[in-house]
């Protein structure tokens, strides 16, 4: 195993074990009415019954749960075993049949190919260091007319101080670039201390998309800025700086011959 993939599958172990952010799993209130959740945009047209769905990159007991509660054909993948018990667990304790994968997501060679009616992928993409890689696998296993609804960390972000200085937020980290991004020492939002990770660039994050045959339907920027929020904070922070984009894309293969019709998909996946 690649030594990234090594890291930061032991990293989000450990965040799970530690109850860190973007660990938790579903509540009673979330299971009483899943598409509410996981459609708060209307994007899935409010009906996944019966849609074969990848949760790609999302363990940990959300998602999977959500999907599947509201009817949907369930795969989930994930490099953390830690992530992907909390999906079995909950799923052995709600009766619900969930296909559970422990990989990477840059090798989906495991599933079957032009299958899946919608993929699914909360912020992840930065853990590797090739997003278009991500999305050629990606390309793979969606059908055509598919619906991909993949989150990322904007690099923007990645690129500027988790503190101010000054006052000012200053970008610290050259846009053109290889390798992982520099460790930070402390607690913060838009990083997991310890885990390796990567800026993609528009370039990539969007035209590799466009290139990989998806057509972008529609793309927004969740917002987490707080005027309340005291100074430093992942809420004062995202005032000035945007730290996901949420990206709405449909596959469109003009070699092939499946006119079937895919659910207008969509959804926010909380990062």
């Amino acid at each position: 195993m690649e030594h990234y993939l090594f890291q930061n599958s032991r990293i989000w172990d450990q965040r799970v074990h530690k109850r860190k952010a973007h660990t938790r799993t579903v509540s009673k209130e979330d299971l009483n009415d899943p598409i509410k959740h996981i459609d708060p945009l209307g994007w899935l047209g409010g009906n996944v019954v019966g849609k074969k769905v990848l949760c790609l990159a999302s363990g940990g007991g959300l998602q999977s749960i959500l999907f599947a509660k509201a009817g949907a054909k369930v795969t989930v993948l994930d490099i953390s075993a830690a992530m992907l018990e909390q999906d079995k667990k909950l799923a052995n304790e709600l009766g619900l049949n969930i296909h559970i994968i422990q990989q990477t997501m840059e090798d989906l060679s495991e599933l079957p190919t032009s299958y899946y009616d919608l993929v699914v992928q909360p912020v992840s993409t930065c853990y590797v260091p090739d997003v278009v890689g991500v999305y050629r696998q990606v390309a793979k296993v969606i059908r055509n007319k598919g619906m991909y609804i993949c989150q990322h960390k904007q690099p923007g972000s990645l690129q500027t101080s988790a503190l101010p200085e000054h006052g000012s937020y200053v970008i610290e980290e050259p846009y053109y670039r290889s390798g992982p991004l520099k460790a930070l020492n402390g607690q913060f939002e838009h990083r997991e201390p310890g885990a390796i990770e990567y800026l993609h660039r528009w370039e990539h994050l969007i035209g590799g998309l466009c290139r990989e045959g998806f057509i972008i339907e529609d793309l927004m920027e969740p917002r987490h800025g707080n005027s309340e929020a005291a100074v430093g904070s992942f809420g004062h922070r995202s005032r000035f700086i945007a730290p996901y984009v949420l990206i709405k894309a449909r596959r469109q293969c003009s070699d092939s011959g499946d006119e079937t019709d895919s659910s207008e998909s969509g959804l926010i996946i909380a990062g």
